[in-house]
């Protein structure tokens, strides 16, 4: 009776990460790249993984795919796809997944597309490998693709090389190749770095869009927080390889917990008229190779105490959904 239930509470959820350990053994030391991550994603929804540089979010990402290349590799934990444990998979059963059932949204376009193969050619070799199609029959979904994502004259430029492509217009081809198999989840990492905001606005409009009418579930990686505040259903927060909060994303935008989130939803420049000076989070994140013992956030936090620095504070529940990993939480107001 016990596994049933067991069974039933697992097929809740598209994704269940649980404890996810990836390290990085180095000639200077281990980096705890992803230090005890744990959270889920119900199908349909957008989970947005927020933080600054090296705080874990990509490398989180690239786990779920199994993707860690030494000296990195994945040290403990548990990820769930669709009822199955992906770390007990082969490496060929691994190949099946990837880009059919999981795709992933890379941040940089250039180093995803072949610079020497058309368009057309690289979308039609994912219809090939992972749904069969071949000639007229993956043409056409190429072009339909190209339509779905907003590329005008997609009929001649489906034969276009990358170079002849705009930035924005190549990462919305690497979103196209992505939804080339109608995966149940999309891992996008930072997917509009490096474009103008009118191009981010217009494409992560289009991606929800599509994501949404698919049924798909996505992870958006992203430093953005206003990014991911109009698009996800749900937000957890890294900071130093762990998860410092999350909830939904109504309850973290509007009562953020953490002083660190608080940080960063205070550096987002405002739409008034105020001129205001923007917030800055004092302090540089810890040396990964010279953690603080108790909560990586303390050298920087203005409500540290003798606490903080012995001890690591759990990841507590402060109201229903809203979880956070701070021993002072919801005892001052922000």
């Amino acid at each position: 009776m016990t596994n049933i239930r067991e069974v039933r509470k697992e097929s809740e959820f598209l994704l269940d990460v649980r404890e996810l350990k990836t390290y990085f053994h180095t000639f200077k030391g281990v980096v705890k790249a992803v230090d005890g991550v744990s959270f889920s994603l119900k199908r349909g929804d957008i989970l947005g993984v927020v933080g600054e540089s090296g705080c874990g979010k990509s490398v989180t990402g690239f786990s779920v795919l199994r993707l860690i290349d030494s000296p990195g590799r994945i040290e403990g934990g548990e990820i769930i796809f669709e009822g199955d444990s992906l770390l007990k998979k082969s490496e060929r059963e691994m190949e099946k997944i990837r880009g059919n059932k999981i795709s992933m949204i890379f941040q940089d376009p250039m180093t995803s597309l072949n610079p020497v193969y058309t368009i057309k050619k690289q979308i039609c070799e994912t219809l090939e490998l992972h749904g069969g199609l071949r000639g007229k029959e993956a043409h056409n979904r190429a072009v339909e693709l190209l339509r779905l994502v907003g590329i005008p004259s997609p009929e001649s430029r489906v034969n276009y090389y990358p170079h002849q492509f705009s930035g924005g217009m190549r990462q919305r081809v690497i979103i196209a190749i992505s939804l080339a198999t109608s995966p149940s989840l999309i891992i996008a990492d930072e997917p509009t770095t490096a474009l103008d905001v009118t191009v981010q606005a217009q494409l992560m409009k289009r991606l929800y869009q599509l994501v949404k009418s698919n049924n798909s579930s996505m992870i958006l990686i992203t430093h953005d927080l206003s990014l991911v505040s109009g698009v996800s259903d749900n937000i957890i927060v890294m900071y130093c390889g762990r998860v410092i909060e999350k909830g939904s994303s109504e309850s973290v935008i509007s009562m953020p917990a953490h002083p660190y989130t608080v940080g960063l939803l205070e550096s987002i420049p405002k739409m008034t008229g105020e001129r205001k000076m923007l917030h800055q989070i004092s302090g540089m994140v810890p040396n990964p190779f010279e953690m603080p013992p108790g909560c990586s956030f303390y050298p920087r936090c203005e409500l540290g105490q003798k606490i903080c620095e012995a001890e690591y504070p759990r990841l507590r529940e402060i109201e229903e959904g809203h979880y956070v990993s701070c021993h002072f939480a919801g005892r001052r107001n922000f």
